[in-house]
């Protein structure tokens, strides 16, 4: 009785976990429709609280090296290269935004200097380790845009 309990524990977790990932939608297969994504990434909501540790790491997002992001202040040296992110929920809908993390190359022009973050097209002489790689993952994706989501009013 015992030995069953314990593979039911371990049974049923992997399943849940095979079931999470069957969601997720591979960087080459989102769509950008009228300048929007309107499936979530992983099926699930992102955490905003995760989603401003993203854009604030250096070594992920890096947002703040091009935008002023007021709410994480205490972060140092944001840039003022591109739009500040006070107020982005009031501009931009959940599925736009999810649209411009995803592959801003894509909703506004080749020009930009916003990165893909979550797509497979990253210009040239990438290097080996990272070919075939997205900067973020669709995680991530879903926790930048539910904090970005939380980004109201000018401040």
């Amino acid at each position: 009785m015992e030995m069953k309990r314990f593979l039911t524990c371990v049974a049923v977790p992997a399943f849940l976990c095979s079931q999470a990932a069957a969601v997720e939608i591979a960087p080459d297969a989102v769509k950008i429709d009228e300048m929007k994504v309107s499936q979530s990434l992983t099926g699930a909501t992102g955490n905003a609280e995760e989603g401003a540790k993203v854009l604030a790491n250096r070594g992920l997002g890096n947002c703040l090296a091009c935008h002023v992001v007021t709410p994480l202040a205490k972060e140092q040296f944001h840039g003022n290269v591109a739009p500040a992110l006070d107020g982005v929920a009031d501009r931009w809908s959940e599925a736009e935004l999810r649209a411009i993390v995803v592959d801003a190359k894509r909703v506004f022009s080749e020009e930009t200097v916003m990165p893909a973050f979550y797509s497979l097209e990253v210009g040239i002489n990438v290097r080996k380790d990272l070919a075939g790689k997205t900067i973020l993952t669709a995680q991530q994706v879903e926790d930048v845009v539910a904090y970005l989501t939380t980004l109201k009013g000018s401040k």
